[in-house]
């Protein structure tokens, strides 16, 4: 297929972009790349052909010719989401309806939206979710991507195919990795200060999962017959990974020699709390074949932050830390207050 994949430089995107690539795809690239100065392996970067543009300013002519687009772009963290609210509405969810529109009008047939766990947010309780259980969002962030899923099922008909995938919390090493997330959080302040920092009461449920194992989920998803993905929604993940985050940190305190767990001293409960089924991803895409564990992942995340010589600055400070990034491009006058480029330096070649 020939496929567009939004968000192609970031967490995600660098690991599926070569997965796609070795399964046969054609892939061409879109993303506006604001986290170029924070690269942690530029080896490890597949380029592909791309498109310059925004997601909001898309036209149905440049989507024609593809047969699927894989939309990964979005401002995904909640210090991000949080900065301007209505900029994370604007691009993660008008931003998802106006790309979904200009890919039905240019007759691309599968649409593969990331969304996301965090749509069932505060849902407490132990019971496992299925893709039917309710939602209860408590971010921006969730609340764009319930909204997005409402208006893409709308969309959908004999000519068009959206795929609605809810990923777990994700972890892993990527030439484009974060740090705000649980796993890598935890994994990186016990290499740099041997401790394993818990920033929650260690209470809330979590399901994780490794960004690779997230794309090999599109992949599935991508490949699959149309009429069993068509409207469809799946949890990514396997739903033997779903951990409380103190069991997280203590994965971490057995990888990760000589550190101790250590709860922050402002530590509060978190609101998000849930754990999820799975079980309908392995039923209906048996192609998806998970490989990570997070006791696995955090020792590839060990192994990797040793390797680099990773310090508390690195991942606490400007260069890795999304919010930071994109308050410095602002200050410099590179970004408008509307997250587009003012200057070409930031489009990516």
């Amino acid at each position: 297929m020939r496929v567009l994949v939004t968000g192609h430089l970031g967490f995600i995107g660098t690991l599926m972009v070569p997965l796609l690539v070795r399964a046969g795809h054609n892939v061409v690239g879109l993303d506006s790349d604001f986290y170029a100065a924070s690269t942690f392996n530029e080896k490890g970067i597949v380029y592909v052909p791309h498109l310059k543009a925004d997601i909001r300013d898309v036209k149905p002519s440049d989507l024609a010719g593809f047969d699927a687009v894989i939309h990964l772009a979005a401002l995904s963290n909640d210090p991000l989401g949080n900065l301007n609210p209505d900029l994370t509405y604007d691009i993660n969810h008008r931003g998802t309806v106006h790309l979904a529109e200009a890919a039905k009008s240019a007759g691309v047939r599968r649409f593969l939206f990331s969304s996301s766990c965090s749509n069932y947010g505060a849902a407490g309780g132990d019971a496992l979710l299925t893709e039917e259980s309710a939602f209860n969002p408590v971010t921006p962030y969730g609340k764009s991507k319930v909204l997005s899923e409402m208006d893409l099922q709308k969309l959908a008909d004999s000519h068009f195919c959206p795929v609605l995938m809810r990923s777990a919390t994700a972890y892993g090493v990527s030439p484009r990795i974060r740090f705000d997330l649980v796993i890598n959080n935890l994994t990186a302040w016990a290499v740099t200060s041997r401790r394993v920092l818990i920033k929650s009461d260690g209470s809330p449920w979590r399901p994780v999962v490794h960004a690779q194992d997230i794309s090999r989920a599109f992949l599935a998803a991508l490949e699959a017959p149309e009429q069993d993905v068509r409207n469809q929604a799946f949890n990514v993940g396997q739903t033997s990974e779903n951990y409380r985050v103190r069991e997280l940190a203590e994965f971490v305190r057995q990888t990760v020699p000589d550190c101790e767990i250590e709860y922050a001293a402002d530590a509060s409960p978190d609101t998000r709390n849930y754990r999820v089924s799975c079980d309908k991803i392995a039923r209906v895409l048996p192609g998806f074949k998970p490989q990570w564990t997070a006791k696995t992942g955090a020792k590839e995340l060990y192994d990797s932050f040793v390797s680099q010589s990773l310090k508390v600055e690195d991942f606490e400070g400007p260069r890795y830390r999304r919010i930071d990034r994109i308050q410095t491009l602002l200050q410099g006058g590179q970004l408008g207050s509307d997250l587009r480029w003012k200057t070409p330096t930031g489009v990516t070649a």
